[in-house]
């Protein structure tokens, strides 16, 4: 597939990854034959002769005799070579006069997927501060093109183009005040969602939901996330569907709702391995990293939408993590770890690893005391292969949970496990004690009637 290929990433059910081919073997009978010989010889040069073939195609618009079909698919691929040659204030010359031919030279469904396919191309080929400010021209002069014209939905599409761009770029006020107009053109007049435009609406809270994803607006993450998920009236792309839920994911992980997040990662997984997307994987690795942390004894493979990428090397170290924690084997746990360092430059999962760590420590430490009454920090983090201050934390951690009754010495260094018998017994000789202090204040304090202070008699309601 060539260059003239259109790809539309859009809200039509065609959006995202479905291909489309300009229409050159469908042109009309009456085109010039001289001008169609010229499109296609630039173009069979245009890879290896390409400033020959750019003249070439700029020469077919100029030789029509009024604005037609031959001039606009020569204008377009004008405008892709100069932007590949970085002539980006031609291209954006070439791509105003463009703009001309879309009201009455071509038919209004082949120009509208040939404007999304060329702000695909340049958005994709726009490599540095230049090229990127010429992309954004170039989406302002479409809306401007379109402002009075009837086609609402390219309107639509090319503002929703320009928000992932900002989104891209984290160019967070423009996109908030963008996201607020395309969210009115989407609204009917009771300021409800209009049910005909919700596919535009769920592709807007996904923009939405990203943008507060990554700011760590949880309260307004939440509220979008629920919103999107309240709309029924759309068919959206998979893709789309894939992003709330892995965003909304991230926000139940944020929360320590181990259990919502692993139900929305394995749908994102489901929708991001439907729509072929490559997030699929990183995704996969989220969903394995929940399964660890609400301590499944389930396989995340086990199920016949991941059992096929059990044994994908991309994520053969979360494979191998989740074996090793469900075997509560501590030391090899961390040995993967080690291995791969790589998996933490993921921020998320560097973020989260930490808890599936404690976890495992945790539950080796409890394994570890258990024989012993009293023990000291250093044999803890020895056995462990960790520091004294990690068995530190990890043992006041459990004593706070109440896993384990015990009192930490930390300038001997010694640990003194209370056996859970001894417990009733301390419980009765507090009563007692409490009841010895009650009957020692009746008998030597002073007639009620001389006592002046209020001081209430301490109840022996126990005793």
């Amino acid at each position: 597939m060539d260059d003239d290929d259109d790809f539309m990433q859009d809200s039509d059910p065609e959006q995202y990854d479905f291909e489309y081919e300009d229409d050159d073997d469908d042109d009309d009978p009456t085109d010039d034959v001289n001008l169609e010989n010229k499109y296609y010889n630039a173009k069979q040069i245009k890879a290896t002769s390409p400033e020959e073939a750019l003249e070439e195609f700029l020469g077919v618009p100029a030789q029509e005799a009024e604005k037609g079909n031959w001039g606009f698919k020569g204008l377009k691929q004008a405008i892709k070579l100069e932007f590949t040659l970085r002539r980006y204030d031609k291209a954006l010359e070439h791509y105003c006069e463009l703009l001309t031919y879309v009201r009455s030279a071509v038919t209004r469904n082949y120009s509208e997927k040939s404007i999304n396919s060329l702000l695909d191309h340049v958005e994709k080929a726009s490599d540095n501060d230049v090229a990127r400010q010429t992309v954004e021209h170039f989406y302002s002069n479409t809306l401007e093109s379109f402002r009075n014209s009837n086609n609402e939905r390219l309107w639509l599409k090319t503002n929703l183009k320009l928000a992932r761009l900002w989104l891209d770029r984290g160019m967070y006020e423009e996109l908030i005040r963008k996201v607020r107009d395309l969210h009115r053109a989407c609204q009917d007049d009771d300021g409800a969602d209009d049910p005909n435009k919700g596919t535009y609406s769920l592709e807007i809270y996904a923009i939405e939901i990203q943008m507060y994803s990554v700011t760590k607006n949880n309260k307004r993450l939440k509220t979008l996330y629920q919103k999107a998920l309240r709309v029924r009236s759309a068919i959206p792309h998979p893709k789309v569907m894939g992003i709330i839920r892995e965003c909304g994911g991230k926000m139940h992980m944020s929360e320590e709702n181990w259990k919502a997040a692993q139900v929305d990662f394995f749908e994102a997984f489901r929708n991001y391995d439907e729509a072929g997307s490559l997030q699929r994987i990183q995704v996969l690795k989220y969903l394995v990293l929940t399964t660890m942390l609400v301590q499944s004894l389930i396989n995340p493979f086990d199920s016949p939408e991941t059992k096929p990428y059990k044994n994908d090397p991309r994520i053969s170290a979360m494979t191998d993590l989740v074996d090793v924690y469900q075997r509560d084997d501590l030391h090899r746990y961390e040995q993967i770890l080690r291995a791969n360092l790589d998996l933490l430059s993921d921020p998320f999962i560097a973020e989260n690893i930490d808890e599936v760590t404690r976890n495992i420590r945790s539950r080796a430490m409890l394994r570890l005391v258990k024989p012993y009454k009293r023990f000291g920090l250093g044999f803890a983090a020895l056995k462990l292969d960790i520091s004294v201050d990690e068995a530190t934390e990890i043992l006041a951690g459990l004593i706070i949970e109440g896993s384990l009754e015990a009192r930490i010495d930390q300038a001997g260094g010694i640990v003194t496990v209370v056996d859970e018998l001894e417990l009733p017994q301390r419980g009765a000789v507090h009563s007692w004690n409490t009841a010895v202090q009650n009957m020692t204040y009746r008998m030597f304090a002073p007639h009620e009637g001389d006592r002046g202070d209020g001081q209430a008699i301490v109840s022996s309601a126990n005793l």
